[in-house]
């Protein structure tokens, strides 16, 4: 089972800052910002190439929580990244969408 998986299950500890029935958000343990969430599904989903018609309920309801989520880490401005597959630097083979902020940011996305 993968790594997100066990932290939805309970297996893995983790500090959450949202739950519902279809996501979960948490600290990423490597921060990139002084705000580093994780927005997951609680749906194994590999990667955005995976989403369809019948699981993209999933990714609405991310995005539709996402500001609240923001919201409640104090910060009104964020960026939102997803990565989908290897080459984008994808670690975890389980949708996730890191919400980063509490810094002013460039415009560019690469190093």
């Amino acid at each position: 089972m993968c790594v997100f998986c066990e932290i939805i299950n309970g297996n893995i500890p983790s500090t959450k800052v949202y739950e519902d029935d279809m996501m979960v958000a948490f600290k990423d343990l490597n921060p990139q910002a002084p705000v580093h969430v994780l927005a997951v599904p609680k749906e194994h989903i590999c990667c955005a190439n995976a989403i369809t018609a019948e699981n993209s309920k999933y990714v609405a309801h991310i995005f539709e929580k996402l500001p609240e989520i923001a919201k409640s880490q104090g910060i009104d401005s964020y960026r939102i990244i997803n990565n989908c597959g290897d080459d984008a630097g994808q670690t975890v083979k389980h949708l996730h969408f890191h919400l980063l902020g509490g810094i002013k940011m460039e415009e560019g996305l690469l190093k």
